[in-house]
């Protein structure tokens, strides 16, 4: 099965948000297996995303102006083409980012499975609702959601799909249009989506696709839009964040993390061994929620150890757009360079390599072995900076409690994995690690696919959260309407204001004695 065609990128090419007429500069995009060239895309610049901008304002009234059921149903039936489409998309996302197909699938289902999650809850979400008001039965209050206006999402290179539209399906919900920024090595997968968004009957200003430069189209979208979110690493989302702050726009994030995987000494090794696998190397370690840290409890350190390594030698690693394959290549030339350097550095300090460790050229530019580190140091960059790659540490631990410890002695706090002897003691452990999601005897799937579930970070790992409630909430502006009926504030007619203010403290410490007061 081949890469998609040249046409498919032709067609494509022509939903950028930029005038067709004006002449650009494009980019190439290579297919990451092989680093061939497989289209050019146009390079988008300010005033592109500026005209975008401008687009979706307008467009945003009209779309503000339906009810929520109704935007809800363009989710349901995006989320129709997007199982319809399901091989094309994953063969998009692999072309991309060149990660094996399974983990590709996983991202076509994400997109599907968070569209239909807020085009069923959401509307009950954003709906107007009372409150209790000051005054029992003089003061009514109804709370309703208004959206923000322009969301700008700045999205990253190793979920194309699901990082470009799995937070745009909620804004869109909340009543907003939406500029999109894709990673410049991964365009595609972001004007995939949007042709099925526009099929699904979204106008095509609501959702726009600015392919160009963070410097350049990316500082454009924190200039203007009114609500930023971004996916990416933690330095540069800490500039966006001031950034947007300076501007008192809203904005979250999700950042980077170096997550750990705890297992115990009651644990079932024939689960925690493959687990632990999964969670390392989905998308060759380039998943900001993969496991990077190993901690095992002594009694079964040398045993798990000894199986983990053996299964990680034994992953099958190549290019295929089928299922054939464990682990596919990584992303571009800078990810391989950023990988071996952690792994040098590692050995240089005294860490021994028990699996993989070397470069895969025969196979593609861009491959690199599974690799499992032991005796890993804490002089080694790859001890608490986040790799971002198949590399992983495993470290022999003789107590749940240092464990924990272990695990929380960083700045990140995005996800973390438990593999226990029984469900009690897993989540005792949960409960104490300092991460946003907890995944118990499962890497990351289990909290990322709970869409229900608000996901994010804790600390260096990122601000606010996508899925749940918190998700579809934060891309709006909630109101409060107070109306006083009755008895005024500054008094009752008739009445003295002097009596009034005299007998009001007493009359609100009354009030406590009310049900549900």
């Amino acid at each position: 099965m081949p890469a998609p065609s040249p046409a498919v990128f032709k067609r494509l090419s022509q939903l950028v948000a930029i005038d067709p007429a004006a002449k650009r500069k494009t980019r190439p995009i290579v297919e990451a297996f092989s680093g061939t060239e497989l289209s050019h895309i146009p390079i988008g610049t300010a005033k592109d995303l500026e005209v975008a901008v401008a687009a979706a304002r307008v467009a945003q009234q009209g779309w503000a102006a339906r009810t929520p059921q109704e935007r809800a149903e363009v989710l349901y039936a995006f989320a129709r083409l997007v199982h319809r489409d399901a091989d094309a998309l994953m063969d998009m996302v692999q072309a991309e980012s060149g990660k094996a197909r399974q983990y590709a699938q996983e991202e076509v289902l994400d997109v599907a499975l968070t569209a239909r999650h807020y085009a069923s809850t959401g509307p009950a979400a954003l709906a107007e609702h009372k409150v209790k008001g000051m005054i029992p039965g003089a003061t009514s209050v109804r709370v309703r959601y208004q959206p923000k206006g322009v969301v700008g999402i700045i999205s990253p290179w190793n979920y194309p799909l699901t990082l470009a539209v799995s937070d745009a399906v909620a804004a869109l919900l909340a009543g907003n249009a939406v500029v999109i920024k894709p990673d410049s090595q991964t365009p595609y997968c972001a004007l995939a989506a949007a042709e099925l968004l526009y099929e699904a009957g979204l106008p095509r200003e609501l959702f726009a696709v600015v392919p160009g430069p963070g410097s350049v189209v990316g500082q454009a979208i924190v200039a203007q839009s009114d609500y930023v979110m971004f996916t990416g690493s933690s330095a540069t989302g800490s500039a966006l964040a001031a950034q947007a702050g300076r501007r008192l726009i809203g904005f979250s994030a999700e950042l980077g993390g170096k997550n750990p995987l705890i297992v115990t000494a009651g644990a079932d090794l024939d689960q925690a061994v493959p687990g632990a696998a999964r969670a390392c190397y989905s998308n060759s370690g380039q998943l900001c929620i993969a496991i990077e840290r190993i901690y095992v409890e002594q009694p079964v350190a040398a045993e798990f150890t000894k199986r983990f390594a053996a299964h990680v030698a034994n992953m099958t690693l190549g290019a295929a757009y089928d299922f054939s394959v464990d682990m596919g290549s990584l992303a571009s030339a800078a990810q391989v360079e950023a990988v071996t350097a952690h792994l040098d550095d590692a050995i240089a300090h005294g860490a021994k390599v028990l699996a993989g460790g070397k470069r895969r050229d025969d196979l593609g530019p861009f491959f690199f072995e599974p690799t499992v580190l032991a005796d890993v140091t804490d002089a080694a960059a790859c001890f608490k900076q986040e790799t971002f790659g198949p590399l992983v540490a495993v470290y022999p631990v003789d107590s749940v409690d240092e464990a924990i410890k272990l695990a929380n002695d960083t700045e990140y706090g995005l996800n973390a994995s438990v593999f226990a002897g029984s469900s009690a003691e897993a989540n005792a452990i949960a409960d104490q690690l300092r991460a946003g999601t907890v995944n118990i005897n499962e890497g990351y799937a289990a909290a990322w696919g709970s869409t229900a579930a608000p996901m994010g970070g804790m600390g260096a790992s990122g601000v606010g959260r996508r899925h749940g409630e918190e998700g579809l909430l934060k891309y709006t502006e909630p109101q409060t309407i107070a109306e006083q009926r009755f008895i005024g504030i500054d008094g009752v007619r008739g009445i003295p204001q002097s009596l009034f203010l005299a007998v009001t403290p007493k009359a609100m410490e009354a009030l406590k004695f009310l049900p549900g007061r």
